[in-house]
């Protein structure tokens, strides 16, 4: 008989990226990409965090909420390869996966603590809005990071893309900057040189947005490079 087990979540990510489009494939490809962690009742105490302090970078172990109704595939077309050719769900780090978990690198900015609940301020994630989150765990390089390991078709991305910003783009995002401290020129521009877009969906001259904090960032694609022409700020309820 299988055994079931139960799971909540410790917390949930408090994201730059508010929408699925555009949020880079791996972490620590966008290192502007910042988040907050903020840990529910009672794994937000400080004493569960003695020692965090020392480490550079850690392990998030999160749920793909989003993709849950969808259910999982035996065989999935990875990004990498094109989106033509099928590996199978374990060869790949789909979000349809019989359990929906994920598993982040990212960097340990700061440990915040206020009124006597911990929060985490991350950089380089990959991670949605909202994003449940399980389980943290340090990052050890010795043995996280094995030297002579491969990945396959995985090849690390050249992340080269040209991005050009129109005068009336560049001057909202001195004003974003002013009035937020967010680096969203950076963080678009990160962004873009990986090239979030589908692989289905890349033909010269198309248009395409993406929500990053309030702001929606409108942009095409020119001879060898992307042209951000437009952003517009939203009034929602973003991220901190």
């Amino acid at each position: 008989m299988t055994k079931r087990y139960n799971m909540e979540p410790i917390g949930e990510i408090r994201s730059c990226y508010t929408e699925k489009f555009g949020i880079p494939r791996q972490p620590g490809l966008v290192t502007a990409a910042v988040g907050q962690l903020e840990f529910y009742p009672p794994y937000n105490r400080e004493e569960m965090f003695k020692g965090l302090e020392a480490f550079s970078h850690i392990w998030v172990i999160f749920i793909f909420h989003e993709t849950i109704n969808e259910g999982w595939k035996p065989t999935v077309r990875p990004p990498r390869l094109g989106g033509q050719k099928r590996v199978g769900l374990f060869a790949s780090r789909s979000p349809h996966r019989p359990n929906h978990l994920g598993m982040s690198v990212v960097r340990l900015e700061k440990i915040r603590v206020e009124k006597g609940s911990v929060s985490l301020e991350l950089s380089g994630v990959d991670l949605l809005d909202r994003t449940p989150v399980v389980d943290i765990k340090p990052y050890v390089p010795y043995s996280d990071g094995p030297e002579d390991a491969t990945c396959g078709y995985a090849r690390m991305p050249v992340g080269q893309n040209r991005v050009e910003f129109s005068p009336e783009v560049e001057q909202f995002l001195v004003y974003y900057q002013q009035a937020t401290g967010r680096d969203l020129r950076e963080l678009v521009l990160q962004t873009l040189r990986n090239d979030p877009r589908p692989a289905s969906q890349r033909a010269a001259g198309r248009e395409f947005g993406m929500l990053l904090w309030n702001v929606n960032v409108r942009w095409r694609v020119v001879d060898d490079g992307f042209e951000v022409f437009n952003c517009e700020e939203r009034n929602s309820d973003t991220p901190q």
